[in-house]
């Protein structure tokens, strides 16, 4: 223990997506256009939920937080991922990446309490529309984005803390371009099967446990649509559709990953260079271009950005 205690790790290198130079400097020219599309379309959403009235509403409310989570949780990783693409060394420190795995599982984690609740207040909306002011008020819609922080705070820590606890003294060589709890813990100098097991227990739970209570709540409401008018059926449908959209890129690298015990695939990077790069970056294109409400919204803001402009000029 003392000898590991002398040769504890303080850097750890990254193997990144590739060797290749040509395809780092592709990657490079690619995400980072995708990482400022991401930060614009998010931000965008944001701005035209606060400025427009008709848009206060609940629905639209977890709407806007799940844009400012998917610019925190892109921004975890795609920033140092960018960075690593133009060096030939790339390394981050011990304490960089032990903060680096917190906040990637405290955004991610939000965000899957997050899709929960946005299940939760569509089913509220489509299959008991009358209590639907009653039940999601906005005192409630506030206790519930209080409640996901605290969860996803809690989960990281528990993480954070299974991973930190562990010794490490060598190799620092991590196959990805950014630090998670499984490519970590694989390096420590001791046995991790028990740790492994809390991991997948723990994130693997909370993911697919999440993931069929959406499966539940979005049948129950398909099965109701039978008893709406045409209208109301592709109102809902509009709107379910475009949430099951993001659950489905979401949840699905999530329970990859996590599901599973101390393994790894060649398709692990690929995976998580959707759920940390693409699934930000199209989420807003999903509630965009499928919600006519949140189009003409930014439609609406712009008209006034016009107006306002020529009036100052």
């Amino acid at each position: 223990m003392d000898a590991q205690n002398q040769t504890r790790v303080t850097e750890f290198v990254f193997l990144g997506l590739t060797d290749n130079w040509v395809l780092e400097i592709l990657f490079f020219m690619a995400f980072s256009t995708t990482y400022v599309l991401t930060l614009w379309g998010n931000i965008l959403i944001m701005v035209t939920i606060v400025f427009t009235a008709r848009l206060h509403t609940p629905m639209y409310f977890f709407l806007s937080n799940l844009s400012f989570i998917d610019i925190c949780h892109s921004s975890v990783t795609v920033p140092k991922m960018l960075e690593s693409l133009l060096l030939k060394r790339k390394t981050i420190s011990f304490d960089n990446c032990i903060a680096q795995l917190f906040f990637l599982h405290l955004f991610a984690c939000a965000e899957i309490f997050l899709l929960t609740i946005m299940a939760y207040d569509r089913y509220v909306a489509i299959c008991t529309p009358l209590h639907y002011s009653t039940v999601m008020n906005m005192r409630v819609c506030l206790q519930l984005v209080f409640a996901l922080w605290l969860g996803g705070t809690v989960h990281s820590l528990e993480q954070t803390f299974l991973t930190i606890r562990l010794p490490y003294c060598g190799p620092n060589i991590i196959d990805s371009y950014f630090c998670d709890v499984p490519s970590v813990i694989k390096l420590a100098c001791t046995d991790t099967y028990l740790t492994g097991m809390l991991v997948v227990s723990n994130s693997g739970t909370i993911s697919l446990a999440c993931f069929l209570a959406l499966v539940t709540s979005y049948t129950v409401i398909l099965v109701s649509l039978r008893k709406q008018s045409a209208e109301g059926r592709r109102k809902a449908l509009s709107t379910c559709s475009a949430h099951l959209m993001v659950v489905v890129l979401f949840f699905g690298p999530c329970i990859f990953i996590y599901t599973r015990p101390d393994t790894s695939f060649s398709l692990d990077k690929v995976v998580s260079v959707f759920y940390t790069v693409v699934t930000p970056f199209l989420n807003p294109l999903i509630y965009s271009l499928r919600n006519e409400e949140v189009k003409s919204a930014i439609k609406h803001l712009r008209q006034r950005q016009v107006f306002f402009t020529r009036s100052c000029t």
